[in-house]
This record gives structure tokens, sequence and C-alpha cells, in this order.
């Protein structure tokens, strides 16, 4: 039996990808091995939001040659799609595939050998239909990530992704379904809609009226399906109608990740983000109001061209007042083919640490105060994973990451929880 290995970098996207191209090998007959095992077929599913990730993606190729050279080496995602003829310099490298026909993974690289190399990128803008490639099996976890939406049509000055990804496409609902129910059968409890922009859903779909919120709808009917979740949305989203109604659905999980990206509405204006602060905050007041015990979550960027320190104390300021639960802190990184890359007034490496240190401390403070109201209530948690010593993690429906101790094997179960408090990076409780 030959084996496959794969390296995924990014974002949720990319690892709902990689299971679809796994269960594509494995269907085929492969043993799927750790990415640090020896395999036949090495697969990296790469990422290219920052110099970093591509810089990671290029010393793994690097690396796992030599735990066999023989290997054929196959390079996929974002950075293969808006890079191939650098990949394809890359020594190690046999294949090249984008964003796009990954469905054709086996059958490409069973055309090629080690000695050979093979591009199949194409123009991903030219693309207009959203590509099935689905998951069925549960390999040992319990929620699922779901792609229902691929490409972007926002364009911010600092993101490559509409570039990597393409036009909006989004997945027919009774595709959607069909998987859902799937992996209700296959013991999942919970599933997580991503997709590259999917407050964009449907606006591809000229011959149906049907957006996001008739997707959760439909899988809230779903029998078998204990919770929904959404992936990173638009903050405009979030209409009076949109709150309302998924406030009335009871497997929504009370959690959103609205990406914000700068508390200060001039860096907002030269970022291309299409909402001022006030309306943001507006957005955060209604799902508050609506919903009890919301988690609002987000992404903030630090040191974008031209933040000066009363922008950046903006930013600051707002993210102190409205209190998001957790907030990921990212220093700015250009992006080679973005306007902002080539913005006056770059901020120094130095002041981005400095801001972004700050930011962090911020987000901790607020993580605790969101967390601490929440000390001796019970909490259902479904739980993933085994850390060790019989001690088991989970996710409250907002979001709050728990740890027990369990004699018994609770994986994939939901469980009633009461919460004792902060420990580390965890929240400790008991099972009730």
């Amino acid at each position: 039996m030959k084996k496959v290995a794969f390296y995924t970098l990014g974002c949720k996207v990319n690892q709902y990808e990689t299971e679809a191209m796994l269960e594509l090998f494995e269907k085929d007959g492969y043993e799927q091995v750790d990415s640090e095992e020896y395999a036949d077929v090495y697969v990296i599913n790469t990422c290219t939001v920052t110099h970093m990730s591509d810089r990671k993606s290029r010393q793994y190729i690097r690396r796992v040659k030599r735990k066999n050279p023989d290997a054929v080496i196959a390079v996929v995602g974002c950075y293969s799609q808006v890079s191939p003829e650098e990949i394809l310099e890359i020594e190690e490298v046999n294949l090249v595939m984008g964003t796009n026909d990954r469905r054709k993974i086996v059958e490409e690289v069973k055309k090629i050998d080690a000695t050979k190399k093979a591009s199949t990128v194409d123009d991903i803008m030219k693309v207009k239909a959203f590509e099935e490639i689905e998951i069925s099996q549960t390999n040992g976890k319990t929620r699922a990530f779901m792609k229902i939406q691929d490409g972007c049509d926002r364009y911010c000055t600092y993101c490559i992704i509409p570039y990597a990804r393409g036009r909006v496409r989004s997945r027919d609902l009774d595709s959607i379904i069909s998987e859902v129910e799937k992996l209700v059968d296959n013991g999942y409890k919970e599933v997580v809609l991503t997709g590259i922009h999917i407050a964009s859903y449907g606006k591809d779909l000229r011959d149906s009226e049907i957006k996001l919120l008739d997707i959760i709808k439909e899988i809230n009917k779903v029998e078998g399906i204990e919770r929904i979740r959404l992936s990173s949305v638009e903050p405009i989203l979030f209409t009076d109608e949109f709150v309302s109604e998924v406030s009335k659905m009871k497997k929504v999980c009370p959690h959103y990740h609205l990406s914000l990206q700068s508390g200060c509405d001039e860096t907002l204006k030269r970022m291309n983000r299409r909402y001022t602060t006030q309306e943001y905050k507006q957005i955060v007041d209604r799902l508050r109001e609506n919903i009890p015990n919301v988690a609002i979550t987000t992404d903030v960027i630090v040191g974008f061209p031209g933040e000066t320190n009363e922008e950046f104390q903006k930013t600051y300021e707002f993210l102190k007042e409205i209190e998001l639960s957790q907030m990921h802190i990212f220093k700015y990184s250009p992006r080679k083919g973005t306007p902002a890359a080539t913005m006056e007034n770059q901020v120094d490496p130095q002041m981005k640490h400095f801001r972004s240190e700050k930011l962090i401390n911020l987000a901790k403070e607020n993580f605790n105060k969101f967390t601490n109201k929440f000390i001796g209530q019970d909490l259902e948690v479904l739980f993933e994973q085994n850390i060790g010593n019989n001690r088991y993690e989970g996710l409250t429906p907002n979001y709050i990451r728990v740890v027990v101790e369990s004699d018994k094997d609770i994986r994939g179960e939901i469980k009633k929880v009461k919460i004792n408090g902060i420990k580390d990076e965890y929240v400790e409780g008991i099972l009730v």
C-alpha cells in the first residue's frame, strides 16, 4: 500500500480541502501517514497570506524530499496559484496545482514520478463554478469544517487572496445538505461553515435568491447536527433581519468572528474595508442585545502602511471599549501585487512589534473579563480530544475552550460542565 502525507498551512478552508484530497487518496488505496514520516507522496497545501507562510512552504518542501528522495512532491493551494513558476523552480517539486481542480490530484500524481515536473495551474479568474470536493469520513474528529463558498471580490488593499482564489463561487444547496447528512451519519455533532468570504454566498447564483441565511436555516433542519458555527464573517452581514433570524435557531452557536482589522476609520479606508468603526460597534451591540452570552472574536492588523501613533491609539481605545472576547493580532506583512505593498510610510518592524504586544495584552484582559462571567455556571461542552492524564478538551457554544478530568473517554460527546476558572491558556471545569 502506497503512503501519502499532507502538510497544511493557513486557514480553515485549506484544512477542509486537505481532508477532501486525503479522502481521494484513501479511496485510491493510499494509506495516510504523518507528514514527518516516510511517504511515497507528500502534498503541501500552501498559504500565501504572508511572506512567512511562503517561506514555511519552501522550507517544508526541501525537508520532506530528504525523507524519501523518490517521493513525488505535490504543492497545491494559494501560494501555488499566485507563484506557480517560482514553486516549479524549486528542485524538489514535481507537481504544482493551484486552487482549482484538486479533484484530479490523484490522477495528476499518477502521471509523474520523482524525476519529472508538471504544473496544472491556470487562470483562476476564469473559473466560474464551485469545485465540488467534499468530506464524508470522520478521521477521529468531532467538528466538521464544511466549505460552502470560494473566491472573494472585496479586494482589501493588503490582501493577495482574491488573486489566489478568484471570483465568488457558491456551492449548491443540495450538495451542502447532502454533505451535512453524511457528516451526521459519520458521527459529527458540529458543522463549521467556512469559505473565503461566506458573506458573499449566493451573489453569483443568478437564477436563485438563496443567501447564507437560507443555508443556515436548511442545515438547522437536519436531524443529528447539534451545532452550527460560522467561520470568519464580514461584519455588514449582520443586519437586523439576519441577527433576528439566527437568534431563533438554537443550533446556531452564539459565537461570531467579525473581522475588524483596524479600530481607526482612516486606516480602514486605506485598507478598503467597507464599514466604519461606528457601524462595527452597532453590529456588536445588535448581537449582544439579541443573543445572550454571545462571543464576538476578531482579527486586527497592526502596522498597516501610514498607521500613525494617533491612528494606532484609536484602534487601542476602540478595542478597549467594545471588549471582544478574543482577538487575533497580526503584524502587517507586505504582499507583492497588492496596493498596500507600494504605499508610502511603511511602518518600522520594531513599532509593529510594540503595537502587537500592546494589543495582545489587551486581548488577554478582554478574554479574562469575558470568561470570568461564566465562573460557577454550567455550560455545555463538545469534547474533541484527550490531552493526556485523563484530561479532555472541548468547546462551549460560545467558543470557550474548556479542560476537564474524566476517567471515561468523552470525545465526541456533549457534556455539562461547571466552569471553575482560568488556568494558563485553558478554562478549567468539572463534569456535572
